[in-house]
């Protein structure tokens, strides 16, 4: 039996009316897509790594996940609106159509700074968009259960450029 390819779709973008900060990720895994949510797999770092460096209680379910977002002036979305994958991993990301993150920041001027949420979709994003000069970009290491090289003290320190 040969397999194919998925085809995958991203969420919306999960934004506020203050979101100074969005984070872009590649595509949504299948833990995230089966539980239609961002970040869903329970071993993704995002919300500990966010929670450490805002001091903040790590939220556990979904709409409080949101909250804290939303508390932290952060949105989340997605490089790809579509991609062709097998499985979750980013090196399977292929045929990819991008999100229109200019609109999104046109719409949304209080976004200030954009962070990369691993390599692949910092990639995509200089694939198909130009820099806006009124943004700040960030390369951060990717939060994926996939990229636990990196220890949690050293990726929260990247992390925190969002910050400064």
């Amino acid at each position: 039996m040969i397999e194919t390819p998925d085809f995958n779709l991203s969420f919306e973008p999960l934004i506020f009316q203050n979101t100074e900060i969005l984070i872009l990720g590649s595509l949504p895994g299948r833990k995230s897509i089966e539980l239609n949510q961002y970040y869903g797999h329970s071993r993704n770092r995002i919300w500990s790594i966010l929670s450490y460096l805002k001091e903040k209680e790590t939220p556990i379910n979904y709409n409080d996940k949101k909250v804290f977002l939303n508390s932290l002036k952060i949105g989340l979305w997605d490089v790809a609106k579509s991609a062709i994958r097998k499985g979750s991993l980013d090196s399977n990301i292929k045929d990819e159509r991008p999100n229109n993150i200019d609109l999104l920041t046109k719409t949304n001027p209080s976004i200030r700074i954009i962070g990369f949420n691993g390599k692949k979709s910092e990639q995509m994003f200089y694939k198909f968009f130009k820099l806006n000069p009124n943004i700040k970009y960030v390369s951060l290491p990717s939060s994926s259960p996939a990229n636990m090289a990196i220890n949690f003290e050293n990726i929260c320190k990247k992390w925190s450029q969002l910050f400064l």
